[in-house]
């Protein structure tokens, strides 16, 4: 791989200082007898000598003993300042930029954590740009659920956009560092793809094959869409997870029989209820969005006839009634909300309140369910942030659950959502090789637009030639002749090069052919690609800093 020279910068000095650096140490550069040799020595108390072979690579060895600069050399010192940047550099621009998957999850982290890291999704496109404000951060997506917080990232150095990514979490989230390495998991390329292909599939969630969470990583998609930071690579990413979620549950029928988590809410309130008191429970509904009409939807098909719902409006409680024939659905303002819980023994909430709903001064005092329950008030709180308060769960005469609780309930049938999960995986590994063959094939774009704006600019300097030699009167007809012929040429010239660059990524032996065609092309025509692109990104990261 050509190395380009051009690297320059304050983060190259640090790198280079840091490397070879020692207390009370000065630089100096010196050529070796041997023409092909050339040493970088940095003297004081425990001096180091980076040298450089014939062969370009460096090493570093130490030595006590001084060594002086001879001033006749500093051109060449110059010219040896440069290579070693540029070797300083080679670690950013040697591998290609990673996709990283930083998550915590109803698998791994409990509620507790993962409220505190829930970004509403008004919050996202600020998210993505103080990610990618980050020194090496490239690209970004947030996918924040009632079940996981996951960052996505294109990182220019895995290890260092980790530790970056990790340290915004918990500045935004007030979670230390080391408490949020307990609990994270992280994945990285292949693993990162089908991870969030899985998650997509629903083969992650915590009720499998839940549809739900398909529709949130579209709204991630739609959410990104303009947004500086969503880039190509994660984009792409997202927009094939949407298929592989469409595809797996239209070949495997995975949902048929699953639960979502409102389904559960309503399957784990029952199965607490005696059962005698199913068909008289006094039913309370707090929030009308998604998941509180996908709870009344659930109440009903159980038998629900009749339930009260407490919105901050009333048209989308309206829109559910007219929906739902047959079923007494009792609107009130957030204003009645104590009063209305103080009168149902069964309390679902799901709204995207920030804060708690309620803490246990605000239910301490309020009546008793009705005996045929018990006695007791549940509370199924299926929010992230929780609206609920965990401090209610100390009053005796109140039982208060949360999504990880619903675990009880997905236990069920089991083995049958499992045998469809494998099906699932053939699927998603399928699909994960297409998608790294996308990714691949998108190596060779920045040649192609390289190798075109080569041809254009030689195009247009003997254009310019020419029309100077036929003088100033020739016709604004014969000057379009000259530049489309100039064009055609080009074009023509251009079209089979350009073919050998382009593969649908769909056959692996082509696209090792195109990425062989394309380091070829960038030495012979000095286009260097790979570097120059990745330099461009480093130095736009250097320069936003002050």
């Amino acid at each position: 791989m050509a190395v380009s020279t051009s690297f320059s910068g304050a983060k190259l000095e640090a790198l280079l200082l840091k490397c070879c650096s020692s207390s009370s140490s000065t630089c100096s550069l010196r050529p070796s007898s041997n023409a092909t040799t050339t040493h970088l020595s940095f003297s004081g108390k425990n001096r180091r000598t980076l040298i450089q072979s014939q062969r370009g690579t460096i090493r570093c060895e130490a030595s006590g003993s001084e060594v002086l600069v001879d001033p006749s050399n500093n051109a060449k010192s110059v010219s040896a300042l440069e290579q070693l940047k540029t070797s300083a550099a080679d670690r950013y621009t040697k591998e290609r930029s990673s996709i990283v998957v930083i998550g915590l999850s109803v698998h791994t982290t409990p509620v507790e954590m993962r409220e505190k890291l829930a970004i509403p999704e008004a919050e996202w496109p600020r998210a993505i740009g103080e990610l990618c404000g980050l020194n090496h951060i490239e690209e970004a997506a947030v996918l924040s659920t009632c079940n996981r917080m996951e960052i996505y990232v294109v990182a220019l150095s895995q290890h260092r956009g980790v530790k970056e990514v990790t340290e915004w979490m918990s500045k935004t989230s007030g979670i230390p560092v080391a408490e949020l390495c307990k609990h994270r998991f992280l994945l990285y390329n292949k693993d990162a793809t089908q991870h969030i292909f899985e998650v997509s599939a629903g083969l992650d969630s915590l009720v499998m094959g839940e549809g739900q969470i398909l529709a949130q990583v579209k709204q991630v998609v739609k959410v990104g869409q303009g947004v500086n930071g969503f880039g190509r690579n994660i984009s792409g990413l997202f927009k094939h997870a949407i298929t592989v979620g469409k595809r797996v549950r239209t070949e495997t029928n995975i949902a048929a029989g699953a639960v979502s988590v409102s389904s559960a809410a309503v399957e784990l309130a029952l199965m607490k209820l005696p059962e005698a008191s199913h068909g008289n429970a006094r039913m309370l509904v707090i929030g009308s969005g998604k998941m509180g009409k996908l709870v009344i939807k659930h109440l009903v098909a159980k038998g629900c006839k009749k339930m009260v719902v407490v919105n901050r409006t009333e048209e989308r409680v309206a829109a559910i009634r007219e929906e739902i024939n047959g079923v007494e659905i009792i609107y009130k303002p957030l204003s009645e909300m104590l009063t209305c819980v103080g009168e149902a023994d069964v309390v679902f909430t799901s709204t995207a309140s920030e804060n708690p709903l309620f803490l246990k001064d605000d239910v301490k005092d309020l009546p008793l369910a009705s005996e045929e329950v018990g006695g007791h008030r549940l509370f199924i709180d299926i929010s992230v942030p929780r609206n609920v308060g965990s401090c209610i769960s100390e009053l005796e005469s109140v039982r208060v659950y949360n999504v990880d609780d619903l675990k009880e309930v997905v236990a069920a049938n089991k083995e049958d959502r499992l045998r469809k999960a494998m099906e699932a995986q053939v699927i998603i590994a399928e699909e994960s090789k297409q998608f790294e063959a996308w990714r691949d094939s998108l190596e060779t774009v920045p040649t192609i637009k390289k190798l075109r704006a080569y041809a254009e600019r030689i195009r247009l300097a003997e254009l310019e030639k020419c029309l100077g030699k036929m003088g100033d009167d020739i016709t604004k007809k014969t000057q379009r002749a000259v530049d489309d012929l100039s064009r055609g040429i080009v074009n023509k010239l251009l079209h089979g090069p350009m073919q050998h660059l382009r593969c649908d990524g769909s056959d692996s032996r082509t696209l090792s052919e195109t990425l062989e065609n394309m380091h070829a092309l960038n030495r012979m025509f000095s286009l260097e690609t790979e570097i120059s692109v990745l330099e461009q990104k480093i130095r736009a990261k250097v320069e936003q800093k002050p």
